[in-house]
């Protein structure tokens, strides 16, 4: 190279465009095949590239997948987040939001695919990246439940308590919906969801 001249800088779209390119290849592999058997010389002729580009861009197949994993969940919230931008109502903002959790899992079950095969490849992490993210997002939530709860809107209890049942439904129904192939509709489970988790299943006066 003559002196005083330098290689090309790297380009930041072209960058992400590329990884973004890996991602959506892996994904739609790790859905079909499954992690185990998901081999990165075969997503290498997928796109067209040498097995060096993808380690560039992800040094093993756990990173790649840790990472389809989390650009799932990220879609998650974009996708909730998109759902209830303008609603200024607290519960029907959570109302909302879980309504758009349910449909978007059940509209991209590569993503289900993914949740489960972590779970079951992963047992040691110490967190799955479904709770990483709920963890990560959680004050905006909190903030929401606290005003509710001075507005006498909720019955008081840990903030904590009540994100964890409630993540731990939606989480619980990701699975079931996979599995079982429920043969009622979306919007009958959705709204069954719904009003057990507001309403409970004591009548009025019928406490313990």
């Amino acid at each position: 190279m003559p002196a005083g001249r330098r290689g090309r800088r790297p380009d930041p779209d072209r960058t992400a465009r590329r990884r973004g390119e890996i991602l959506d290849a892996a994904t739609r592999l790790f859905a079909e095949r499954g992690y185990p058997d998901t081999d990165l010389d075969e997503l290498a002729s997928r796109l067209g590239v040498g097995k060096g580009t993808v380690y560039r861009y992800f040094p093993s197949k756990e990173k790649l997948f840790f990472a389809a994993v989390d650009r799932a969940m990220q879609r998650v919230l974009e996708a909730v987040n998109a759902r209830v931008a303008g609603e200024t109502d607290p519960l029907r903002i959570i109302e909302g939001a879980i309504r758009e959790h349910v449909a978007w899992f059940n509209a991209n079950p590569w993503a289900a695919e993914l949740v489960i095969q972590e779970r079951a490849q992963f047992r040691d992490r110490p967190k799955p990246t479904y709770f990483a993210h709920r963890d990560a997002n959680l004050e905006p939530w909190a903030t929401l439940l606290r005003g509710l709860m001075a507005a006498g809107r909720l019955r008081r209890m840990p903030i904590e308590r009540i994100v964890d049942v409630l993540s731990e439904m939606l989480y619980g129904a990701l699975f079931i919906d996979y599995f079982a192939r429920r043969r009622r509709s979306l919007k009958r489970r959705t709204e069954d969801l719904l009003d057990v988790m507001f309403h409970g299943i004591l009548a009025p006066g019928g406490g313990r």
